[in-house]
């Protein structure tokens, strides 16, 4: 039998050395190249099956003479069970690794990176570090199927006590997409927030307004002064355009020249708030636009790349048009980059009289039918082609100052 004091002294010489216990225990004892000290392995022989079978035990010093006894001993216990203990330890180890998968911190970055691909990343941003500040410091190395609803909502609570009404909802509906994704691959059987609808002090109903010129005779004066930028032509472009297509500000960034068919005179993208698809009709004006900047960014994935990336493979920060509005004198207060959206909504009702609901469509917004189903994004597409180009050649009456309309009653701003 082994001793603390042979297992220490134990050496070895150009081949490796064994160490015998009793009972299939043995320590051996492996060269190490460059002066190293020797390597020490517990090892347990035993048979199964009628054939030998060999599960190491640790190393030593770190595993002990005892430990390393009491290791095989617990083998010896699964082997008069008729369990095979390499195979036990493998299933133990199988185990443990899908228990640590199934926490909810690892399903949520999980669930993150393949959603987050195709978010802006101002959203993507806030998503992640509103789950790293306060939900996986609590929830973050929990077993999924073990949460309840207490529990998250004493968590959601927690935020909702600091006075972060919208945060903890935001929290909320996040761990809610988290734990439906995992119902969705087999992790959870339920989604245990379903359950706490309604448990939150509601938010507050009060919408922000974007800051948009509406009146023609300043519309006028708007579109005067974008045509007199002097800075990049990417920017310069998309602000040119950006009246013309009145798409969100992450859209117009993001386009891309693989959604743009030129000869059809259409942009077809999936809508980054809704994630369905759409159609904008590009008018004659926003086609030469795009024919004047293709030979500039077109070989590139985006229309208006970075200008701190060449290759084109990352868009414009989304800070580019409000900035080159500020230079060019226009405050935060009087217009913004989605004040074009209210800008359309209201002259297009107001002034030239478009139906409302074929407005609504080309804004991307979500409008149903009598039935109550939501209409795709070809509907009405042929009367959206004439309103595009209408809403085109008004817009070049009111730079040139051939036609100025008051707006026969306001409505409020889109928010």
């Amino acid at each position: 039998m082994l001793t603390d004091k042979k297992a220490q002294n134990a050496t070895t010489g150009a081949k490796p050395r064994k160490y015998y216990d009793k009972q299939g225990l043995y320590l051996e004892v492996r060269p190490r190249k460059n002066r190293k000290p020797s390597a020490k392995y517990w090892r347990y022989r035993y048979s199964y099956d009628g054939k030998s079978k060999l599960l190491s035990m640790g190393t030593y010093p770190k595993v002990s003479l005892t430990e390393a006894r009491y290791r095989r001993d617990e083998a010896r216990k699964l082997l008069k069970n008729g369990v095979n203990p390499s195979q036990a330890r493998k299933a133990e180890k199988k185990a443990t690794r899908i228990l640590k998968e199934n926490t909810f911190e690892a399903l949520a970055r999980e669930w993150f990176e393949i959603k987050s691909s195709g978010w802006e990343k101002s959203h993507s941003d806030k998503i992640i570090r509103r789950l790293e500040m306060y939900i996986f410091p609590y929830l973050g190395d929990r077993v999924i199927p073990e949460i309840i609803p207490p529990e998250i909502l004493e968590i959601i609570r927690k935020i909702e006590q600091q006075g972060k009404i919208e945060t903890a909802h935001r929290a909320l509906q996040s761990c809610s997409r988290i734990f439906r994704y995992g119902v969705a691959t087999w992790r959870v059987e339920s989604d245990p927030t379903r359950d706490l609808k309604g448990a939150l002090a509601p938010m507050s109903k009060k919408k922000k307004h974007f800051a948009a010129v509406t009146e023609p005779n300043k519309v006028a004066g708007l579109l005067r002064q974008l045509d007199g930028y002097q800075g990049t032509a990417t920017v310069q472009h998309a602000l040119q355009l950006a009246p013309l297509v009145f798409v969100r500000p992450g859209e117009l960034r993001q386009a891309q020249w693989a959604d743009i068919d030129l000869p059809a005179k259409e942009w077809r993208f999936t809508v980054s708030k809704t994630d369905t698809q759409h159609i904008v009709p590009l008018s004659t004006q926003a086609v030469a636009i795009l024919e004047s900047l293709q030979p500039l960014t077109g070989k590139g994935k985006y229309i208006f790349p970075s200008a701190r990336h060449p290759k084109g493979d990352r868009p414009m920060s989304d800070n580019a048009i409000l900035a080159a509005m500020r230079n060019l004198g226009i405050p935060k207060e009087v217009m913004s980059s989605h004040g074009f959206r209210a800008m359309a909504r209201t002259l297009l009702d107001e002034v030239l009289g478009y139906r409302v609901d074929y407005i609504e469509h080309q804004l991307a917004h979500a409008v149903k039918d009598p039935n109550g189903r939501a209409y795709n994004r070809t509907t009405h597409l042929a009367e959206r082609r004439k309103m595009m180009q209408g809403w085109a050649d008004y817009l070049d009456r009111l730079k040139t100052g051939a036609e100025v309309m008051q707006i026969r009653k306001s409505i409020p701003q889109e928010s």
